[in-house]
This record gives structure tokens, sequence and C-alpha cells, in this order.
């Protein structure tokens, strides 16, 4: 039998081996911009900002390793679906 301790020790081990898998899947190669960015929306639990020039924008590129660029791509492609969707 384990101990509180060891149980909720256990719990937190689980917890941050879930939290690297999902830091990586922000970073994989494998996945387009779109979905790196939209796995770190989901992650954070936050939408990328419309805003052009949002400080964000840098630690989004950062974390899913895209360019600058890249992001301000998706970020382009995301307003104009919000635009077409607002009217």
């Amino acid at each position: 039998m384990r101990t509180h301790a060891e149980m909720l020790a256990a719990e937190a081990a689980d917890r941050a081996v879930r939290r690297r898998i999902e830091l990586e899947e922000l970073r994989s190669e494998l996945k387009s911009p779109e979905q790196r960015i939209l796995e770190w929306e989901r992650v954070h639990q936050l939408r990328m900002p419309l805003k052009p020039n949002h400080p964000i924008l840098d630690v989004i590129a950062i974390e899913t390793r895209l360019t600058m660029e890249q992001v301000q791509a998706v970020q382009k492609q995301a307003a104009i679906r919000a635009a077409g969707i607002a009217r």
C-alpha cells in the first residue's frame, strides 16, 4: 500500500509527464503552424489575439518554434475567418 504522500507524488509525476508531452506537441515539426497554434491555445486555454503586434505573439513563436512570420500568417487567416463570421 502506498501512503497518501506517495500517491500525491505519483500524481504530480504523472502530471509533469503529461505536461512535457503537451509542450513537445506544440513544437512538433510534423504539425502545421495552424495545428501548433491551436495546440498552444488548448494547452494555455487562451485564444491567439488578433492584434498584429500583440506582445504574446513572441511567446507563441518561441513556444511553438515557429517564426514570427508564420505566427502572423496564421493570425491573419484567423482574423479573416473572424471577419467573415461577424458579417
